[in-house]
């Protein structure tokens, strides 16, 4: 059996999480800006009826002034998640995994940030996401089987915190 890390605390975990969707918020805000500011910029008037720059522009700040909206939400979700100790995953659980070769994971179930590594290896999943929603629900000794990797692999949990 692969031995894991050490992991940060719950409350770490959380911290990091909120950290870096702010980063990534701040990242789009400025973004929308510059695309805001490019689609109402002389140079994007339209030399003729086939420029389409402007409205093109237009369409990408549309696209993330949605995206920032669903962040702040995400990021409002996570900042009132309850990180209490838990036996049942669900989104403020820490849970711990083994596959069947031994590989121990962890996985930090959230309403926002899918994808993010945070401290300890402890790699962040929401609730609509393949794992995510395989985790739900789970407690210490189910095991599940799902597709990661391209693999189909079982997972036993062996800790939910």
């Amino acid at each position: 059996m692969a031995h894991p890390r050490p992991v940060a605390l719950k409350s770490d975990l959380k911290t990091a999480l909120q950290r870096a969707l702010e980063q990534t918020l701040a990242n789009l805000n400025a973004a929308h800006a510059d695309t805001r500011e490019a689609a109402t910029h002389e140079e994007a008037k339209p030399e003729n009826d086939k420029d389409t720059r402007a409205l093109e522009q237009s369409y990408l700040a549309r696209g993330q002034a949605a995206r920032i909206a669903a962040l702040q939400s995400g990021l409002a979700a996570v900042a009132t998640m309850s990180i209490a100790p838990t036996r049942v995953a669900r989104a403020g659980a820490l849970i711990t995994t083994e596959d069947d070769e031994g590989q121990v994971a962890r996985w930090f179930l959230a309403p926002d940030g899918g994808g993010l590594r945070l401290p300890g290896e402890v790699l962040v999943v929401t609730p609509v996401s393949p794992v995510g929603a395989a985790l739900s629900g789970r407690s210490a000794g189910d095991e599940l089987e799902l597709a990661l990797r391209g693999r189909r692999r079982t997972l036993s949990v062996t800790a939910v915190e």
